[in-house]
């Protein structure tokens, strides 16, 4: 008899959660466009300082075809980055779990890789890479180290007693992998992915930074360098606008596929009744 409210209950309570983490974001978010337009107004700020955002607004459809033009080079090139350091990552990982010589010669090298400030990085690689080349490489060397290190960690981190368990049962190292430490392993796994798409983002927008430095680039941190330079600092609100939404949609692209994966059986993605 108190099963059906019960569940009821709980359903309501998830849709009230929903709606809350939707809207109180937006309301802040609107707050706090208000409160940027009421100083730029009230203390007069002229625009080559402080655009107000009706103004970055405008700027945003005026220039959209130059901008979205470079949003596509720019997104094009983070997916690339994404795709090349979840591949390597994820394979690596595998590599080193199968074989300790293999972790033991090269993981010092992956972190020598990550603490690297790519913004030293990038100059380099201008000179001796091609543009396109050198902000791919960019983009790839801050994704990769998250994806090898959670995916290693999640492959190391499986329960002894289940391996022990597969392998009196006589499964062989390729089915312990694939039935036991790659599936426990996916959390992990994902958690890195979701902190990749970001970086890789990042380090293709410093990549074309240091590009528009040299001369060269046609992606939206290029365009944002250069309208500094021409102090068309309308535009380059408008492109730092779109640079940020989309490591939003990307940040909620990977936790949707991150939840989908998860949501039948990993604690994290299953709502708990509060």
């Amino acid at each position: 008899m108190s099963a059906g409210p019960t569940k009821s209950a709980s359903r309501e309570r998830s849709r009230g959660e929903v709606v809350l983490r939707i809207v109180l974001p937006i309301a802040v978010l609107a707050l706090g466009i208000l409160a940027w337009d009421a100083v730029v107004r009230h203390k007069d700020i002229p625009p080559y300082v402080l655009p107000g955002p009706l103004l970055v607004f405008k700027t945003l459809v005026s220039d959209w075809a130059v901008l979205s033009e470079s949003l596509l080079v720019t997104l094009t090139t983070t997916l690339e980055g994404f795709l090349l350091a979840a591949a390597g990552g994820v394979g690596l990982a595998v590599l080193f779990n199968q074989s300790r010589l293999i972790e033991y010669s090269l993981y010092p090298y992956a972190v020598i890789l990550q603490v690297t400030p790519v913004v030293a990085i990038a100059p380099l690689l201008l000179i001796y890479l091609p543009q396109p080349a050198a902000v791919l490489a960019c983009a790839w060397i801050v994704a990769f180290f998250p994806v090898l290190a959670n995916t290693t960690l999640g492959l190391n981190s499986v329960d002894h007693n289940l391996a022990d368990l597969f392998r009196l049962y006589g499964a062989s190292r390729w089915q312990v992998l694939r039935r036991l430490k790659l599936p426990a392993a996916l959390p992990n796994m994902l958690g890195g992915l979701k902190i990749a798409g970001g970086l890789s983002l990042i380090g293709a927008v410093v990549a074309e930074i240091a590009a528009g430095a040299a001369g060269a680039g046609s992606g939206l941190a290029y365009r944002i360098a250069e309208s500094g330079y021409r102090l068309n600092i309308p535009r380059m609100f408008a492109a730092l606008v779109l640079l940020s939404v989309a490591g939003v949609v990307i940040f909620f692209v990977l936790s949707l596929f991150s939840y989908l994966m998860l949501r039948r059986w990993h604690e994290s993605a299953i709502a708990p009744d509060r």
